[in-house]
Protein backbone atom coordinates (compact mmCIF):
# COMPACT_ATOMS: atom_id res chain seq x y z
CA UNK A 1 0.00 0.00 0.00
CA UNK A 2 1.30 3.48 -0.84
CA UNK A 3 2.48 5.73 1.99
CA UNK A 4 1.38 9.33 2.49
CA UNK A 5 3.46 12.36 3.48
CA UNK A 6 2.09 12.13 7.02
CA UNK A 7 3.42 8.55 7.27
CA UNK A 8 6.85 9.71 6.11
CA UNK A 9 6.78 12.50 8.70
CA UNK A 10 5.92 10.01 11.44
CA UNK A 11 8.83 7.74 10.47
CA UNK A 12 11.13 10.78 10.35
CA UNK A 13 10.03 11.69 13.89
CA UNK A 14 10.76 8.17 15.13
CA UNK A 15 14.19 8.24 13.47
CA UNK A 16 14.88 11.62 15.07
CA UNK A 17 13.95 10.20 18.48
CA UNK A 18 16.28 7.23 17.88
CA UNK A 19 19.10 9.64 17.02
CA UNK A 20 18.44 11.64 20.18
CA UNK A 21 18.53 8.44 22.24
CA UNK A 22 21.85 7.42 20.67
CA UNK A 23 20.41 4.37 18.89
CA UNK A 24 21.46 5.76 15.50
CA UNK A 25 24.58 7.67 14.61
CA UNK A 26 24.32 10.73 12.39
CA UNK A 27 25.28 8.86 9.21
CA UNK A 28 22.64 6.17 9.76
CA UNK A 29 20.05 8.80 10.64
CA UNK A 30 20.77 10.80 7.50
CA UNK A 31 20.67 7.71 5.28
CA UNK A 32 17.42 6.43 6.79
CA UNK A 33 15.84 9.88 6.68
CA UNK A 34 16.58 10.15 2.95
CA UNK A 35 15.12 6.68 2.43
CA UNK A 36 12.04 7.63 4.45
CA UNK A 37 11.28 10.64 2.28
CA UNK A 38 11.91 8.58 -0.87
CA UNK A 39 9.73 5.66 0.30
CA UNK A 40 6.61 4.95 -1.70
CA UNK A 41 5.06 2.12 0.35
CA UNK A 42 4.43 1.24 3.98
CA UNK A 43 6.75 -1.74 3.58
CA UNK A 44 9.67 0.52 2.66
CA UNK A 45 8.95 2.68 5.71
CA UNK A 46 8.62 -0.32 8.04
CA UNK A 47 12.06 -1.60 6.99
CA UNK A 48 13.62 1.62 8.30
CA UNK A 49 12.29 0.96 11.81
CA UNK A 50 12.60 -2.83 12.20
CA UNK A 51 15.74 -2.73 14.39
CA UNK A 52 14.50 0.17 16.54
CA UNK A 53 12.24 -0.14 19.60
CA UNK A 54 8.86 1.56 19.60
CA UNK A 55 9.17 5.26 20.37
CA UNK A 56 6.64 6.91 22.72
CA UNK A 57 3.80 8.67 20.89
CA UNK A 58 4.82 12.06 22.27
CA UNK A 59 8.08 12.00 20.27
CA UNK A 60 6.13 12.19 17.03
CA UNK A 61 3.71 14.74 18.45
CA UNK A 62 6.49 17.24 19.10
CA UNK A 63 7.29 17.50 15.40
CA UNK A 64 4.61 20.08 14.57
CA UNK A 65 3.12 22.63 16.95
CA UNK A 66 -0.58 22.54 17.83
CA UNK A 67 -3.02 23.63 15.10
CA UNK A 68 -3.90 27.07 16.50
CA UNK A 69 -0.30 27.99 17.20
CA UNK A 70 0.99 27.10 13.75
CA UNK A 71 -1.56 29.39 12.06
CA UNK A 72 -0.83 32.21 14.49
CA UNK A 73 2.93 31.90 13.97
CA UNK A 74 2.55 31.81 10.21
CA UNK A 75 0.33 34.92 10.22
CA UNK A 76 2.75 36.76 12.51
CA UNK A 77 5.62 35.92 10.20
CA UNK A 78 3.66 37.02 7.15
CA UNK A 79 2.41 40.34 8.53
CA UNK A 80 5.34 41.23 10.83
CA UNK A 81 7.01 43.53 8.31
CA UNK A 82 3.88 45.42 7.33
CA UNK A 83 2.87 46.63 10.80
CA UNK A 84 6.14 48.43 11.68
CA UNK A 85 6.42 49.90 8.18
CA UNK A 86 2.94 51.41 8.41
CA UNK A 87 3.63 52.61 11.96
CA UNK A 88 6.87 54.36 10.91
CA UNK A 89 5.36 56.01 7.83
CA UNK A 90 2.34 57.11 9.88
CA UNK A 91 4.68 58.56 12.54
CA UNK A 92 6.54 60.51 9.85
CA UNK A 93 3.23 61.71 8.46
CA UNK A 94 2.13 62.74 11.98
CA UNK A 95 5.36 64.65 12.60
CA UNK A 96 4.98 66.38 9.24
CA UNK A 97 1.38 67.31 10.01
CA UNK A 98 2.39 68.73 13.41
CA UNK A 99 5.17 70.75 11.81
CA UNK A 100 2.77 72.15 9.21
CA UNK A 101 0.08 72.87 11.76
CA UNK A 102 -2.62 70.93 9.90
CA UNK A 103 -3.25 67.36 8.74
CA UNK A 104 -1.46 66.95 5.41
CA UNK A 105 -2.52 64.37 2.81
CA UNK A 106 -2.21 60.87 4.36
CA UNK A 107 0.44 59.59 1.98
CA UNK A 108 1.28 56.41 4.02
CA UNK A 109 -1.79 54.88 2.38
CA UNK A 110 0.43 54.36 -0.70
CA UNK A 111 2.65 52.10 1.40
CA UNK A 112 -0.04 50.42 3.49
CA UNK A 113 -2.74 49.70 0.91
CA UNK A 114 -0.84 47.91 -1.89
CA UNK A 115 1.36 45.95 0.50
CA UNK A 116 -1.64 45.13 2.68
CA UNK A 117 -3.64 43.95 -0.34
CA UNK A 118 -0.82 41.60 -1.37
CA UNK A 119 -0.54 40.27 2.19
CA UNK A 120 -4.30 39.82 2.39
CA UNK A 121 -4.21 37.79 -0.82
CA UNK A 122 -1.32 35.70 0.49
CA UNK A 123 -3.16 35.15 3.77
CA UNK A 124 -6.37 33.95 2.13
CA UNK A 125 -4.55 31.76 -0.40
CA UNK A 126 -2.20 30.37 2.24
CA UNK A 127 -4.98 29.51 4.69
CA UNK A 128 -6.97 27.85 1.91
CA UNK A 129 -4.00 25.71 0.80
CA UNK A 130 -2.76 24.70 4.26
CA UNK A 131 0.39 26.82 4.18
CA UNK A 132 0.61 27.27 7.98
CA UNK A 133 0.90 23.49 8.46
CA UNK A 134 3.56 23.14 5.74
CA UNK A 135 5.47 26.07 7.22
CA UNK A 136 5.35 24.52 10.70
CA UNK A 137 6.55 21.17 9.34
CA UNK A 138 9.39 22.86 7.50
CA UNK A 139 10.41 24.77 10.63
CA UNK A 140 10.31 21.56 12.69
CA UNK A 141 12.43 19.77 10.11
CA UNK A 142 14.99 22.59 10.09
CA UNK A 143 15.14 22.52 13.90
CA UNK A 144 15.64 18.76 13.84
CA UNK A 145 18.48 19.08 11.33
CA UNK A 146 20.12 21.76 13.45
CA UNK A 147 19.78 19.56 16.54
CA UNK A 148 21.27 16.61 14.65
CA UNK A 149 24.23 18.75 13.56
CA UNK A 150 24.77 19.96 17.10
CA UNK A 151 24.56 16.38 18.36
CA UNK A 152 27.19 15.34 15.80
CA UNK A 153 29.46 18.22 16.86
CA UNK A 154 29.08 17.20 20.48
CA UNK A 155 29.95 13.58 19.67
CA UNK A 156 33.01 14.75 17.76
CA UNK A 157 34.12 16.91 20.71
CA UNK A 158 33.67 13.94 23.04
CA UNK A 159 35.73 11.67 20.77
CA UNK A 160 38.49 14.28 20.64
CA UNK A 161 38.43 14.53 24.42
CA UNK A 162 38.88 10.76 24.59
CA UNK A 163 41.85 11.02 22.22
CA UNK A 164 40.30 9.65 19.05
CA UNK A 165 38.83 11.47 16.08
CA UNK A 166 37.33 8.32 14.57
CA UNK A 167 34.37 6.24 15.62
CA UNK A 168 35.13 2.98 17.44
CA UNK A 169 35.90 0.08 15.15
CA UNK A 170 37.39 2.24 12.40
CA UNK A 171 40.46 0.60 10.80
CA UNK A 172 43.64 1.75 12.44
CA UNK A 173 41.85 2.64 15.67
CA UNK A 174 41.22 0.53 18.74
CA UNK A 175 37.65 -0.27 19.56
Amino acid sequence: MRAADADRQQVAARLRAALDEGRLDLGEYDERLQQAYAAKTYGELDLLLTDLPDVPAQAGAAVVPAQGHETRRWLLGLWSGWVPAVAVTTAVWGATSLAEGYAVYYWPVWVAAPWGAVLLWQTVAGLASGEPRRHAEQQAEERAKAQAKEHARQLKRERRALGTDEAPGTPGRPG
